[in-house]
C-alpha cells in the first residue's frame, strides 16, 4: 500500500472512531538520566533529543513550562495508534481553553519509516498541536526506555522489508511542566476520563 492510500485510509478509521464516540517494562539503559521524581512516583520520562516534523531538533526542554501528553507509536500503525490519537485529540476538544496548557507529543518508535515530514502528512488528520517528533534508531531506543516502552519490528519471512508491524506499549503519557511523570492511561481509556483526570492536574 502506498503511503498517500494508508493516510486514506487511517483517515477513514479515525473518523469512524470519531463517530463512535470516539507494560511492557524493557530495563533502564546504563547511563540514561531521569528527571527526579518524588518517593513512590514510578521513574519514568527523562532527557531526550529528537526531530519535530518541520525538521527542528527539539529536546525534553524544548517543552518546559507546559504538560506534555505522550504517545509511542508509528505512522503505518494499523488501528491502536489512529484510535489513540483520536482520543488525545478529543480529549484536547473536551479541555477546551484549558488544552492550550498541554503539548500533544507523538514519539515513533519506527525511525526507519517516519521521517519528519511523513509524521508532518500523518498528524494533519488529528489535532494541529500534536508535535511528531522522530530520530535516529538509537535517540528512538533511547527515548523509548526512558518512559519504560516496549516495541519490537514483526518481520514476516518472505514480506517486502519495508512492510512491517511493529508491536508496541499503548500508554498516554502525562508529563509535567517541570518534566516530572504525573499519570498514565491505558489503551482504551475514554477522552472523558483522561480529560477529568488531567483536570485534577491542570
Amino acid at each position: 500500500m502506498n503511503r498517500k492510500a494508508f493516510y486514506i485510509a487511517a483517515a477513514v478509521i479515525v473518523a469512524a472512531a470519531v463517530l463512535a464516540g470516539r507494560f511492557w517494562l524493557v530495563p533502564q539503559q546504563a547511563g540514561t538520566q531521569q528527571v527526579s521524581q518524588a518517593p513512590g512516583v514510578p521513574r519514568i520520562g527523562g532527557p531526550f533529543t529528537l526531530v519535530d516534523q518541520d525538521g527542528r531538533e527539539v529536546t525534553d526542554e524544548t517543552y518546559r513550562g507546559k504538560f506534555m501528553l505522550v504517545y509511542f507509536g508509528y505512522t503505518f500503525c494499523p488501528d491502536i495508534c489512529p484510535t489513540s490519537l483520536t482520543a488525545i485529540t478529543e480529549t484536547l476538544s473536551i479541555l477546551g481553553p484549558a488544552a492550550d496548557k498541554i503539548v500533544p507529543i507523538f514519539i515513533s518508535v519506527d525511525p526507519e519509516r517516519d521521517r519528519p515530514e511523513y509524521m508532518k502528512d500523518y498528524l494533519q488528520y488529528f489535532d494541529t498541536r500534536f508535535r511528531g517528533l522522530t530520530g535516529t534508531p538509537d535517540q528512538v531506543m533511547s527515548v523509548a526506555k526512558a518512559y519504560r516502552v516496549y516495541y519490537i519490528k514483526m518481520d514476516k519471512e518472505g514480506a517486502d522489508p519495508d512492510d512491517y508491524l511493529i508491536d508496541h506499549t499503548s500508554n498516554t503519557y502525562i508529563m509535567g511542566p517541570d518534566g516530572r511523570f504525573q499519570a498514565h492511561f491505558g489503551h482504551g481509556t475514554s477522552p472523558g476520563e483522561m480529560a477529568a483526570r488531567i483536570r485534577e492536574l491542570l
